[in-house]
């Protein structure tokens, strides 16, 4: 319809609204981190390409042999009426800060192929399983929008984990734009989620059950303690205090607290551990002790001071590698790469 804004899937569609970061296989693969429940704002709106919600805009990414691809949709007021089926007007950002925070968000300064060699030099079983899983690299997300989605992890998996928070999003989040008829929201502020008395009520209402009162309880203990700007400056914290900070918060425990070290903290010597990556981690290295917390000491020892970005990449699910292919590196299923693996128990592959 004229004047409904478009998706764009392919810089060929509309070349002059689409810029490019260098970006190898080997530091990136976007269908491997975008897909492994690290973040669950990230939808493959069409084969190859990837579209959500960053930093409070809206973005497609894709890409192109060894460059990444990006656009960045304005918000519903910045639109013009089509042409061609192409927005008149892109968002108003600088291209030095999109690119910025591109490179802030996958971490693009941290050289991914090195570390992979040192890995494999330090671990075979690592060496075995990366040769099939290259460019997995962690997140830097936001530590309020982090926080939030991983207390909604409990006892979830991610397909039902990217419904809820698309459901948060929309009830207490700010509305960007409409693209092909659907909506896209920003992930509510602090402010949002503690405006009312109502706020657990209506998150009960949205299909979060006993995670409500976490949320909402999470929510007033930060307002009211740390508040945002404290949250973020963990950063700079230990990674023991950043824990312990966390895990005093209504509905993180030590799994949720490390997946937020790891993901908005900075801290990527954190391993989260679940029973899934607990039981292959007795299983194949038998010296890793029988607790969870024995476990993560473990593969700080085995992989060094980046082993939380060790093991995004090591605990693929038995039976899932993909065979090979005509394709420069194989075509691998989201089922294939695991972040937190608990999230994957009942997901369905993506072709039933």
């Amino acid at each position: 319809a004229p004047g409904r804004p478009l998706l764009r899937d392919a810089p060929a569609a509309c070349p002059s609204l689409w810029r490019c970061l260098p970006c190898p296989p080997a530091e990136l693969r976007l269908d491997l981190v975008l897909s492994s429940g690290q973040s669950f704002r990230w939808w493959e709106s069409s084969p190859g390409a990837w579209t959500g919600v960053l930093g409070s805009r809206v973005w497609t990414l894709r890409q192109d042999g060894d460059r990444l691809w990006y656009t960045v949709y304005g918000e519903e007021d910045e639109h013009e009426e089509e042409r061609d089926g192409c927005p008149a007007k892109a968002a108003k950002l600088d291209t030095t800060e999109t690119d910025r925070i591109l490179r802030d968000y996958f971490q693009l300064d941290v050289g991914l192929s090195a570390l992979y060699r040192a890995w494999g030099a330090a671990d075979p079983l690592f060496r075995k399983v990366a040769k099939d899983f290259p460019g997995v690299r962690v997140l830097r997300q936001d530590p309020v929008e982090c926080l939030f989605s991983f207390i909604c992890t409990s006892n979830n998996h991610i397909s039902r984990i990217t419904a809820m928070i698309e459901r948060l999003c929309q009830a207490f989040g700010r509305r960007l734009c409409c693209l092909d008829s659907r909506p896209f929201h920003a992930f509510p502020s602090l402010s949002a989620l503690t405006a009312g008395a109502d706020a657990e009520a209506r998150l009960r209402a949205l299909g979060f059950g006993y995670r409500a009162k976490f949320v909402s309880g999470s929510a007033r203990a930060i307002a009211e303690g740390l508040g945002p700007e404290g949250l973020c400056q963990l950063r700079a914290a230990p990674y023991a205090e950043a824990r312990r900070v966390l895990c005093a918060l209504p509905g993180v425990g030590a799994k949720v607290a490390d997946c937020v070290c790891l993901l908005a903290l900075d801290k990527a010597e954190a391993v989260p551990v679940d029973t899934h990556v607990w039981h292959i981690a007795r299983q194949l290295y038998p010296h890793t002790g029988v607790h969870p917390l024995s476990t993560g000491d473990f593969f700080r020892g085995l992989w060094g001071p980046r082993a939380g970005w060790a093991q995004a990449v090591s605990t693929p699910l038995p039976g899932t590698l993909a065979p090979h292919s005509s394709h420069a590196y194989p075509i691998i299923s989201p089922l294939q790469v695991l972040f937190c693996a608990d999230l994957r128990k009942g997901q369905k592959p993506a072709s039933s």
